[in-house]
Formats: structure tokens, sequence, C-alpha cells
């Protein structure tokens, strides 16, 4: 799935090195508290999205990173809430109580300025309970305001509060200092499952509009609920990454929030999620463009795929709720065909029917998922393109131009991911563009190059007598002193 010609054929799993696994760390805390901008600054990047608004975070997002020489992994989780039933809240607390049992160091976050609430102390007493190792953080230290409600920390029963400012850098030297305090008494056990990390992972985002079942999707591949799902629209807001692995080959997961008419988005927070899940399209190799099979093909369905193609991401079409259509046969021919009139820039775009709900049939996209990757990685020999030029061009000439030829003569492949290619031509801005589509479509299906963005482009071929340019080192004709004599 990574990085392969087409027509090479995949390496079994290669041996692994056996190393610890990087301690995990959780940062933990009511609403509010800044545990996102604290993952932020200790992560040295912005990956979490941060608002004055409370429970912003609501699934565990996880990222590398590193301290001293310790190789870390940093989970911020939503704000814990004192909730029960079916609400969200409810199922943001399971998943935070989830986090605290997974990780080898908790970082309890509460405000300073605020001081110790009842609710700090009701989760005090789950997370001290759970046996793990305690940092515990007054954070918003950055005043005077900050010093009663820092000193009311010792009454949670955590150690010594550790005074910082996430958001103004202050104090995270000191909070350096005890999470390496409690690393030495961190036991890391090798993983008993090696694996090949000789090759990145392939990364797959999960996109599509609100509510059309991404995060459930993802639960059912990776086997776990370990992303917040719901009847509700818009559970998603961060662009939450999941690790995985598929018959040996890693894979990252990006799960997106859901994304609206850019008339509809009018929210700070809606808009900075939306922003999240286009970062998530331009770094993936792969999108899997999720619909909802009831309400399939809408006008923000294709302005998404559109986005895809300009970005040149390899792009597959994932229909779930594929268990509630009653006419199977008739409606995949129906997708089959509305996917090839709707989108004729993706000629061959692979349409898969699962139910994420239920697991049936999902077990289809992931091998989707590698034939189209390996098709986007694909690289062409210029002896086969020329040749397949100059057929081309024998079989239909392009057109003449006020009486004049544009005369086709040299392409090559410049690039992958997408397969890009140059043209080299007499004339090249008079070649038309029903030309450049008409070459386009036969690279597609001639090179097996279905479903993918291919890029083309067109440059005049160097003409030898063209005495304006200076070429290799050559002065122009009329300063060339033998041309003088």
């Amino acid at each position: 799935m990574v990085r392969r010609a087409k027509d090479d054929l995949l390496d079994e799993q290669g041996e692994g090195v056996g190393e610890q696994r990087p301690a995990r760390i959780a940062i933990v805390g009511r609403p509010n508290v800044g545990k996102s901008t604290l993952f932020n600054r200790l992560a040295g990047k912005q990956l979490a999205i941060v608002n004055d608004q409370p429970g912003v975070t609501r699934d565990v997002r996880e990222t590398k990173s590193k301290m001293r020489g310790h190789a870390l992994t940093l989970m911020d989780t939503a704000g814990f809430e004192n909730a029960k039933g079916d609400k969200i809240e409810s199922r943001m607390r399971a998943q935070t109580e989830a986090a605290v049992m997974d990780a080898d160091i908790c970082l309890f976050v509460y405000d300073a300025r605020e001081g110790v609430t009842p609710l700090d102390r009701i989760f005090a007493e789950f997370v001290r309970k759970s046996g793990k190792p305690v940092v515990l953080v007054a954070n918003k230290c950055e005043s005077r305001a900050g010093d009663v409600g820092a000193t009311e920390g010792y009454s949670l029963g955590m150690g010594d509060p550790i005074e910082v400012a996430a958001e103004h850098n202050i104090g995270i030297v000191d909070l350096d200092d005890a999470i390496e305090m409690a690393l030495r008494d961190v036991v890391l056990e090798t993983p008993e499952e090696i694996i090949d990390t000789s090759e990145a992972p392939v990364r797959i985002a999960i996109v599509g509009r609100p509510n059309a079942g991404k995060s459930t999707l993802i639960n059912t591949l990776i086997g776990e609920d370990r992303l917040l799902t719901g009847p509700e629209a818009g559970v998603t807001r961060d662009s939450i990454t999941i690790d995985f692995v598929w018959q040996g080959r890693r894979v990252q997961f990006h799960d997106t929030a859901g994304m609206r008419k850019k008339a509809k988005v009018q929210e700070t927070l809606e808009r900075l999620s939306v922003q999240d899940s286009l970062r998530a399209i331009k770094f993936a190799q792969v999108v899997v463009l999720l619909m909802d099979a009831t309400k399939p093909f809408d006008k923000q369905d294709l302005q998404i795929a559109d986005l895809c193609e300009r970005e040149g991401r390899a792009l597959v079409i994932g229909v779930t709720k594929w268990d509630l259509v009653e006419n199977k046969s008739e409606s995949a021919k129906w997708l089959r065909d509305e996917a090839a009139r709707l989108l004729p820039q993706l000629r061959g775009l692979p349409v898969i029917m699962f139910s994420g709900l239920t697991g049936k049939s999902v077990d289809r996209l992931l091998p989707a998922i590698e034939r189209v990757q390996i098709d986007w990685s694909a690289k062409v020999k210029t002896s086969e393109l020329n040749d397949w030029l100059s057929e081309k061009v024998q079989r239909h000439p392009p057109p003449a131009v006020q009486g004049r030829r544009v005369k086709p003569k040299y392409i090559s492949q410049t690039k992958t991911r997408p397969p890009t290619f140059v043209l080299k031509c007499s004339r090249a801005t008079k070649l038309p563009e029903s030309y450049k589509r008409y070459l386009i479509n036969g690279l597609r299906e001639d090179f097996d190059l279905v479903g993918i963005p291919i890029r083309l482009y067109v440059k005049a071929d160097e003409n030898p007598y063209d005495n304006t340019v200076r070429k290799q080192g050559m002065e122009p004709l009329k300063d060339n002193p033998r041309r003088n004599r």
C-alpha cells in the first residue's frame, strides 16, 4: 500500500526491531481548564482545536512526541463531567475514563484562577483509585489571580501542584522535570506484536457531510469503540488520527468533522473544525468520501470530491448505511452510473457499498483503498509513454489552429502521487483543452490509472533556431564572434 510502482508485488511484512513502546501520558481534567492548550504546548505544534467554549474536545486525540530523550504518546481528553445515561456528556466521560486506565501517567489539570471545584474532587477521586502515577498541574498561573487557587491543589491528595500557564509557556520546564521524575517509576514493556516501521504508514482521511457515519466506520474497521459516536450531528470536532495495522501494513485513519456548505458554517468552532478537516485531506494519501446510502451524491458530496481531485488525492467513494437499502442490485448500478456521470474527471472511481454499523461488506473497503493507492503511486516508463503518444497522435491528430498543425513530440512522467506528465509539443499554447482531455483519458484507460487524478502539463518544444533565448551557456547569435567573422 505504500510507495510502490503499480506492477510491483507487495512485500511480506518485514522484521521489526523490538523496542519499548512510548510512555502514554493522558492530560485529564474537567472542561475548560486548558487541557488542549497544554497538549499543543507539549506536542510543540497546534494540533487540538482550542476555544473559550467549554467542551470543545470530545474524542481522545493522540500524538507522538519526545521530551528529553523520552518517547511519549500524548493524549488530549474530553473534559470530565458528572453525567450519566445516553447523553453525549456521558459518552465523553466514558472515553476519558478509558484513557486514564490506558495511560502510564496522568496529568491532572485544574484551573488555578477558579480553584478546586467539586467536579475536580469527584474526578480526582477516580484518578486516585485508578492507581496511575499522577502529576498535578495548576494551569492559568500567569498572574496573582491564580495564587490562592494553586495552593488549593494540595487538598486533592495528588502531591505538589506544578504551576504553569500553558498559553503563555510559563512553568513548562518545571512540568517537564515532574514528568521525567514520574517516568522513572513507569515500567514500559516491549509490545508483543512487532510491526515493520521501515516505511511510512498509509494516511487515509475519512470525510463527508455531518452524521454520515465516519466515526462509526473507523470503529468497525479497527474493531473497538475508539471514537465517540451518536445520533447527534457534528459529534466529531477534531481531526483524530488512529493507527492501525492491516495485513502487516501500517495504516493511519484520520477521522474528520462533517463538512457542511460554506454558507451554513457560521460559528467559529465549526469553522475551525472544517479547517482541520481540510488539512487532513491535504496531508492524506487516500481520501474516503463517505456518503449516506439514503441521500447519496448531495451537492456538498460533489464539492468535497472535486476538492480532493484538485488537491491530487486518491479517492474512494464509500456508501454506508447499505442495510437500509431495499433493492440493492439496482441501487448499486445507479450509484456507479451517477459517479461516472457526475465525476467524469475521476472516471472509474471505485464505489464501495457497506454498512458501517453492522460491519456488512466493510472488508471490501481496505482492498479498494490499496488498489487506488498503488495506482496513485504508479510510474510509467518513458519509452512506453512515447510509443503510446505516437499511436494516439496517428489515430487522432490534434486539430489545426489558424491553418497550422500542433505537433506533440515527447511525453514523460515527472512525478507520482498523483501521476504527473509533461508533454512537449510545438505551439503548446494552441493545444485545445479537448485534446488534453483526450490524452488524459487515454492515459487513464491504456495504463489502467482509473479513478485517480492525473496531471498533464503542456510545454513548448525548444526551438534550436530561436536566437532570443540563451541556451546551455551559448551566447545569442548576434553576440557570437564566430558568427560575426
